[in-house]
């Protein structure tokens, strides 16, 4: 099923969710190679005096990225948002993304994120004045509300769609519950039924099984997988192939997830520097073998590694079936 948000139409309707410090340019590029429909990058926050960092400086970059490009935004002055929405589409953003969905507290300290919920007068400003900035889609990211006693997203939604927004993507949980419980559908169901836009459903799926249960269940055009992808690239190709014909691909072979771990490593150590790549890739290569038999004493020795061609040999060695020996006499 493809999906369209303003001019671009997506090759399917399946997402990867903007995570912090993992949607970077390196594993955008995955996700996008092996099957999701659009990446939204990490987000970058809407303050001048950030903007220049090295941090937010390779959070914009798009280095050999598929469109269309969709970069996430977050912030809580209207001014400030509009301005961060013209500079990145500058810097090559072909769709806005405004976080109002990260529960995270240094994001609600400062009133962003999903805090912005509790003020509608606030979210309708903002949506108002970056759609009225830039000439590309403008999506939004939401949760169902503060807390479970005052859901609100349906108000938001329709706020969304009378400034213009062009996609709307709800998170099935409340910024109090952050990542607790079990996701609830029902919201983004009434979500779908009072906007015309497309919704695009997010939380706890983790499976193709789990992807068309969700798109039954709320009647959303597209879903969005986060931490199900960590450490399994893999899954949206999975949820794509489910979607069309109702039949589960294969999982990949040891051999495929050797090769595919390689070509991560090989472009975050290209991306970041030796330096700071071999200690980025650590989070994705405990996500890799989280599970796999002898992954808990492989993760033990790699983490340990500062120097990228190590770090690539005993990954190398680990899935290739070299490393039968103790890991700790392997190096």
């Amino acid at each position: 099923m493809h999906m369209r948000i303003g001019a671009h139409v997506l090759c399917n309707n399946v997402i990867a969710a903007p995570m912090a410090g993992v949607t970077d340019t390196p594993f955008r590029r995955l996700c996008r190679r092996l099957g999701a429909g659009l990446a939204v990058s990490e987000m970058v926050s809407c303050s001048p005096r950030l903007r220049h960092t090295r941090k937010s400086s390779l959070r914009r970059r798009h280095d050999d990225e598929p469109a269309p490009r969709s970069v996430q935004i977050a912030g809580a002055d209207p001014a400030e948002l509009a301005e961060a929405a013209r500079f990145n589409v500058g810097e090559g953003a072909e769709i806005i993304d405004l976080n109002m969905g990260c529960p995270a507290k240094k994001v609600c300290r400062v009133a962003a994120g999903s805090a912005l919920l509790a003020d509608e007068l606030l979210v309708a400003r903002i949506l108002d004045a970056v759609v009225g900035a830039v000439d590309v889609p403008v999506t939004l990211k939401i949760r169902t509300g503060p807390s479970p006693e005052t859901r609100n997203a349906v108000s938001i939604a329709a706020l969304a769609e009378s400034a213009g927004v062009s996609a709307l993507a709800v998170h099935g949980r409340t910024r109090a519950c952050a990542f607790r419980g079990v996701a609830e559908y029902d919201t983004i169901r009434d979500v779908k039924r009072a906007v015309s836009i497309p919704v695009i459903a997010n939380g706890d799926i983790t499976s193709p099984e789990q992807a068309a249960r969700v798109l039954s269940v709320t009647g959303a055009d597209a879903v969005m997988l986060g931490r199900a992808a960590q450490g399994n690239p893999w899954i949206f190709g999975e949820v794509a192939h489910y979607l069309r014909s109702g039949r589960r691909l294969p999982p990949p072979t040891r051999e495929q997830v050797h090769d595919t771990l390689l070509e991560h490593l090989h472009a975050l150590h290209a991306f970041y520097g030796e330096y700071a790549g071999v200690r980025i890739a650590r989070k994705h290569l405990s996500w890799y073998l989280k599970g796999r038999p002898g992954g808990e004493a492989c993760w033990r020795q790699v983490s340990r590694v500062s120097q990228a061609r190590e770090q690539r040999r005993l990954m190398s060695r680990f899935f290739s079936g070299a490393l039968a020996e103790p890991l700790e006499r392997a190096a």
